[in-house]
């Protein structure tokens, strides 16, 4: 079991009160420190510009990396462009991919970044630019080290950018549990779509993770699970929308990860999107991933 991080998580000049938290990666792996030893650790390298182009068009690939996507493209991005923004995207790219490849060897990997389910196949939006679990679904399948990857993803917002990425990826399976009066407004078809309704609390959401995994398990068979373990269910998050409590996002976390191990299929977990100000209590949330990890590998 490796845990892929790098300081440049966190290396991101934003301007002032912009929404996204990104001390949040630095503060994360302090706090996981405290019960991952660092021999567990490994720094990623960047994703190549060929890997980012199995799922995304050419153009919008070379736009972003040189700093000329236009103005209208960069706002939907949520970003401001920054050659700091090229770097610290390659690297969670490069990790995710990198993680897919470890977990399918020794069983389980994680991810301190991740989760840009939001990325089109030509345009980023909602804080991500490419599109990390597509791509090293992608990569496993093109490289032939694995023929099904089912994306699993329990961020609360619709993984809209991957349902519409991996309809050209038809073994790659898209699995997303979600909030239906949430971003995005106009929702994308993936495979499966659990549609939740605001204030949705542990025992119905619990319920639904467990049947959509068994069900997509029992049905493809999948070589590998890509998890994406979104912190913005949780209660306290202003852009959730759910009622979850911190105990219920560990028991979701727990069962994710231990449903893998009792099946045999490898897993790789990316940490997924929180948006809570108080970024220390948000720390603790996207922590109750790693936390179970832990308890079970």
């Amino acid at each position: 079991m490796m845990f892929y991080y790098h300081p440049n998580y966190s290396a991101l000049t934003l301007p002032e009160r912009h929404r996204f938290p990104i001390d949040k990666y630095r503060m994360l792996k302090q706090l996981v420190s405290n019960f991952i030893d660092e021999q567990h650790f490994i720094t990623p390298q960047q994703a190549t510009r060929a890997q980012l182009a199995l799922c995304h068009n050419p153009e919008y690939i070379d736009a972003f990396l040189t700093g000329s996507l236009d103005s209208k493209a960069i706002k939907k991005m949520g970003f401001p462009w920054s050659t700091e923004l090229v770097e610290r995207t390659l690297y969670s790219v490069g990790a995710s991919i990198q993680g897919a490849e470890f977990a399918l060897q020794q069983g389980a990997a994680f991810n301190l970044s991740g989760g840009y389910h939001h990325a089109f196949t030509s345009y980023g939006s909602g804080f991500c630019i490419f599109n990390d679990l597509a791509i090293a679904a992608a990569h496993l399948i093109n490289t032939e080290q694995a023929d099904t990857v089912l994306i699993f993803d329990c961020d609360v917002h619709q993984g809209d950018g991957t349902a519409e990425v991996t309809q050209a990826h038809p073994q790659i399976i898209s699995c997303s549990i979600h909030c239906q009066q949430n971003f995005p407004r106009i929702k994308q078809q993936s495979n499966y779509d659990f549609a939740l309704e605001h204030g949705t609390s542990d025992t119905e959401y619990l319920e639904t993770v467990k049947q959509a995994l068994a069900l997509t398990i029992r049905l493809h068979q999948p070589d590998i699970i890509l998890y994406n373990a979104g912190a913005d269910i949780a209660t306290d998050d202003e852009l959730g929308h759910f009622q979850v409590s911190l105990e219920g996002v560990y028991q979701r976390d727990h069962f994710v990860l231990n449903q893998a191990k009792e099946a045999k299929i490898p897993v790789f977990s990316a940490m997924g999107g929180g948006y809570q100000r108080n970024v220390s209590r948000l720390v603790e949330v996207h922590s109750q991933l790693y936390r179970a990890a832990v308890d079970l590998f």
